[in-house]
Order: structure tokens, then C-alpha cells, then sequence
């Protein structure tokens, strides 16, 4: 029998959860999965694209129960690309959905030419993103998709951070007029998003108010910058957190406001920091004149060690205590 997997939070991150009455949720993907068929069940030009992928895309009760709206490629995903495309040119409301680090990598010249170069309103979902995939290693992680994407033109990119950043993701994507991108992982998600808060693309979700520094993540590591921020105030040090659920459009008036009202900045990626939310904010900070003391946090240009999300997560600092210890030595406090 198999080794169960590691948990993702210390015994002293899964207390601060629990003080703090966060709501674990079910994983992004699934609930991507229950939204894409609700609105298809009313909608019949929403169409789904898989790469056999439709198990792992949790698509299989979409599949079920609108058989017509539905279309299995195999592993094929530049052929994927190329048909969500199409069905989008025709007028359909087309999702092209599989494993991240094969639809941006393999796929990569049909998602310049025949999605985002033809404007089409194509939705391309890249699930099991980052390192959610695990011990499978370098070949399955996608650590790149958000570096390669933010470099072509003409592509909105969102990475949810929790089940409700979800819900609304899609169905902007839904409704959108222009190549969109979603991201997703596989682990279950903590309801983070504030009461009363609302979606929208391009601007970032102020999760936590604070003025020493500012956490800037996404996707599955804004619950971890969370539990850092309330962890740090226990040591007298304020601070905020971003859900940046737009990769791009970034929103750069939010950037800009943590680097003039935080002393130092601190973002957070399940991606390699080249070329990824990191240096996006960097870009936008050194641009409008602001240097803030700054970090980047998320995966180095090295070959990764391999295995489960929440042990890749600690080695590389992706946690409470992690997130912690960076912001109090990035502030002179350690």
C-alpha cells in the first residue's frame, strides 16, 4: 500500500487555519468542471475539447450528460488548439482543456497563430499546472506556461486562487471576446476570496490589508501568503496580501500601491521566477521609479528535485513558515 500524501501545511499552519475558520474547499479543476456544464446546460454553443484528457479534467459527468457538446482529440493536443480555434471562428463558445505543461509547450505556435493572431475567443484551461503532478517530475511540471503565454500577444491570463475566483473566471471566459487563458492545479482550495469581494479580470483581490510588506500570489499559494501574513503579525509585522488572479492584464495600479505603501515586497508563484509574476511586478515597480526591498519566491532556474506538491512546496519556501522567515529577513527582523 502507498505511502499517503504529504499534507500541505505544518501542524502549525493547519492550527492557524483553523483559528482562522478558513473553509477548505474542493480543488479549482473540479469546480471549473461543475460551472463549465451548468452553463453549457443552458447554452448550447459552449463546447468542451479534451486530449484525453476528460478524466483528468474532471469532464467525464460533462461528457455524460451533454454527449454533443463535447469533443476527445486524444493526445493531440496541437490538434486540440487548432479545433477549439475553429469552433471559436464559428461562433462557439469552445474550452480546449489539458494538462498545462503539454498544452503551452507542445502547443505553443497554435496558440500564437491560430488562437491569439486570429483573435478568436477560444478558452484554452490548463489544468494539473505547477508542480501538481509531483514525483512524475521535470517532464510533467509547467513552470513555464505563464513566462511563454505573458510573451505572446493578445491572450488574458487568470490563475484562481480558490473555488469563488474560480466560478467567476469562468464565467467571464464564458462571455469573453478575446483569447483566454485559466490555469489550474489539483490540490483542494481554502475559500480565501473576502466576503463581498468581486471578480474582475484584471484587478487583483485585496485578500489582507497591510503596510510593512506585501505578498503578491496566486492560484495555490495565496493561502500560504495568508497564513505567512497572520503568522508575521504575531511578530508585530503588518501585512498584505494579493490575490493577483490576473496574470495579465497585471494590474499595475494595485502593484504600485504596495510598493509605495509597503516597505518591501514579496511575490509568490508556483512557476520558475523567470520570467513569471515576479519579475511582471519587478518590471512595473523599477519602471514607475519605486524600489521597495523586493523577493521573488517560486521555483529557481535549476533542475527541480522531485516529489510531492507539498514537499516541493516547503524545499522552495512555499509555506507559512517559509513565506515568514523571507519577509522578516527581507525586513531587517531576523
Amino acid at each position: 500500500m502507498s505511502a499517503p500524501a504529504p499534507s500541505m501545511f505544518s501542524p502549525a499552519a493547519a492550527a492557524m487555519l483553523q483559528r482562522l475558520g478558513l473553509q477548505k474547499g474542493r480543488a479549482n479543476l473540479e469546480e471549473f468542471a461543475d460551472t463549465l456544464q451548468a452553463l453549457a446546460t443552458t447554452d448550447r454553443d459552449i463546447i468542451a475539447v479534451t486530449s484525453d484528457s476528460r478524466g483528468s479534467g474532471k469532464l467525464a459527468p460533462f461528457g455524460k450528460a451533454l454527449p454533443k457538446q463535447i469533443v476527445e482529440v486524444g493526445i493531440a493536443e496541437q490538434n486540440l488548439v487548432g479545433i477549439t480555434a475553429g469552433l471559436a471562428a464559428c461562433g462557439k463558445k469552445a474550452f480546449g482543456v489539458s494538462p498545462s505543461c503539454f498544452l503551452t509547450a507542445r502547443s505553443l505556435e497554435q496558440i500564437k497563430n491560430d488562437v491569439c493572431y486570429s483573435n478568436v475567443p477560444a478558452v484554452l484551461v490548463g489544468i494539473s499546472s505547477g508542480v501538481s503532478y509531483g514525483a512524475l517530475g521535470s517532464t510533467h511540471h509547467s513552470l513555464h506556461d505563464l513566462a511563454v503565454l505573458r510573451a505572446i500577444h493578445n491572450i488574458t491570463i487568470l490563475v484562481p486562487a480558490d473555488n469563488h475566483e474560480t466560478r467567476a473566471a469562468i464565467r467571464y471566459a464564458a462571455t469573453a471576446t478575446r483569447p483566454v487563458f485559466v490555469r489550474f492545479g489539483k490540490a483542494a482550495m481554502y475559500d480565501v476570496t473576502p466576503a463581498g469581494a468581486v471578480f474582475e479580470a484584471g484587478k487583483a483581490c485585496l485578500v489582507r490589508e497591510g503596510s510593512d510588506v506585501a505578498f503578491v500570489a496566486n492560484g495555490e499559494t495565496v493561502v500560504h501568503a495568508l497564513l505567512a501574513a497572520e503568522h508575521l503579525a504575531a511578530a508585530g509585522v503588518s501585512a498584505r496580501v494579493l490575490s493577483l488572479h490576473t496574470v495579465k492584464p497585471l494590474d499595475t495600479a494595485a502593484v504600485l500601491a504596495a510598493g509605495r505603501e509597503c516597505r518591501a515586497v514579496v511575490t509568490v508563484e508556483e512557476h520558475m521566477i523567470a520570467g513569471g509574476v515576479g519579475e511582471a511586478v519587478a518590471s512595473t515597480l523599477l519602471q514607475a521609479g519605486l524600489a521597495p526591498r523586493f523577493r521573488m519566491v517560486g521555483f529557481p532556474d535549476e533542475d527541480t528535485v522531485t516529489g510531492a506538491q507539498a514537499d516541493l512546496f516547503r524545499h522552495y519556501g512555499i509555506s507559512m513558515e517559509g513565506l515568514s522567515a523571507t519577509a522578516l529577513a527581507l525586513l531587517g527582523q531576523v
